[in-house]
């Protein structure tokens, strides 16, 4: 899970929380990706191996951007395009436009190059419109996010569009939401979304609540290696008992407020 590629400075971030990867780095990553014979795919593609008992013995990873930071085609398109890589990116509707507009700091994809690059064979799916924290939405004003940013998508590339990203922390501790989003997405006409939780991918995966390997410019070879080969996915139960006492607070503060 990539956001920017780019050589913005985030030296007051914790490396975890950092979002910004230099194309230089980038690079490196997508050389280490070649060297270790993974075959670098969009997430139509990779979901498609995991279904096939056949892909079973490959080596297969799907690379996914967040945000629709237009530094995708400038940076991080040109390094997929030399090793035939393919990609995923998760688009913020309300911030692509004619000309570039700003989101968190970047500017963003117009839709002239999401025309460009999915004529290269670059995938699209929905980021909502307006990148709003969800769970905290009435649920017609979380449908209107799913069904307006498909439809824009689909309006413009003259494709189904199917996958869908979660913006934010996914909410996985609220189980009353996580399984009503799903049981959304799905009438919605997404085949799948992609989350934040910390994570592989298997045939066993609900995929309306994929997890992501989180990937940024502090990753050295050492460590892309380690989260590919799986030495990272002991820190999805810690984030899950994290979210989950996150949420019980939540909850007793609410309540402690209707007492009050």
């Amino acid at each position: 899970m990539y956001h920017s590629v780019s050589d913005q400075s985030e030296a007051d971030v914790a490396p975890y929380y950092r979002t910004a990867t230099s194309p230089k780095v980038f690079a490196e990553h997508m050389s280490v990706l070649q060297a270790e014979g993974w075959e670098t795919v969009g997430l139509k593609t990779g979901l498609q191996a995991l279904g096939d008992e056949k892909a079973a013995h490959r080596k297969v990873v799907a690379l996914t951007f967040d945000d629709g930071f237009r530094d995708f085609h400038t940076a991080a398109f040109p390094t997929l395009r030399q090793y035939g890589f393919g990609a995923t990116v998760f688009l913020p509707t309300a911030f692509i436009g004619k000309e570039p507009i700003r989101f968190k700091a970047h500017e963003c994809l117009t839709w002239d190059e999401v025309r460009e690059l999915h004529q290269a064979g670059i995938e699209f799916g929905s980021h909502t419109v307006n990148h709003p924290e969800l769970v905290h939405l009435a649920w017609g004003g979380v449908e209107k996010e799913m069904r307006d940013s498909k439809a824009g998508i689909e309006q413009h590339l003259g494709v189904s569009v199917t996958s869908f990203a979660y913006p934010y922390a996914f909410p996985r501790a609220n189980r009353d939401f996580a399984s009503r989003l799903g049981q959304l997405l799905r009438e919605t006409g997404y085949e799948c979304c992609v989350t934040t939780d910390i994570g592989r991918a298997d045939a066993g995966t609900d995929l309306f609540a994929i997890p992501r390997l989180p990937a940024n410019g502090s990753d050295d070879a050492k460590l892309l290696k380690a989260k590919l080969d799986g030495a990272y996915d002991w820190l999805a139960a810690p984030q899950r008992l994290f979210k989950t006492l996150k949420r019980l607070v939540s909850l007793q503060r609410e309540a402690n407020r209707s007492c009050g």
